[in-house]
């Protein structure tokens, strides 16, 4: 998601607190490479755990709630824990450079559980496209 806010609405100390985060190559990506997961970990608040990349361009097939349709989407895997409430926070490399949107955990009888994130590299150019829409006043619009 990408959320629009007035500069004018931010007080001056929470702005001050803001910082800008740079975008990593999610390309370079490798089995080993650390990574640190930061997210909203079952509601709880800010949580931040630490793991290493498992595998790159990991193929997950998943098919949609109805069953209609099916869609193997290319993921990073790791072994940094991804609960719910993750999902949409940052998945950071070692520099502290986003490489990927957390998205998923895999957990069961069969695995403690792989986590998977969406490379940044797939979607920086959605990021790009939702922050250059126009902004409409829906209120004024009712």
């Amino acid at each position: 998601a990408v959320i629009a806010v007035a500069l004018k609405d931010i007080p001056a100390d929470v702005l001050s607190q803001i910082k800008v985060a740079t975008i990593g190559d999610s390309s370079a990506l490798k089995p080993g490479d650390q990574v640190v997961a930061i997210g909203n970990a079952l509601g709880y608040g800010q949580s931040v755990t630490t793991g290493i990349i498992s595998a790159v361009n990991r193929k997950i097939t998943m098919e949609s709630a109805d069953g209609s349709s099916v869609v193997t989407n290319s993921f990073i895997q790791t072994d940094a824990a991804i609960n719910p409430g993750n999902s949409g926070g940052a998945l950071l490399n070692i520099k502290g450079e986003v490489i990927g949107i957390n998205s998923n955990k895999i957990g069961g009888t069969a695995v403690e559980g792989m986590g998977y994130a969406i490379p940044i590299d797939t979607a920086a150019p959605i990021i790009k496209s939702l922050m250059n829409k126009e902004i409409f006043d829906t209120i004024n619009n009712l």
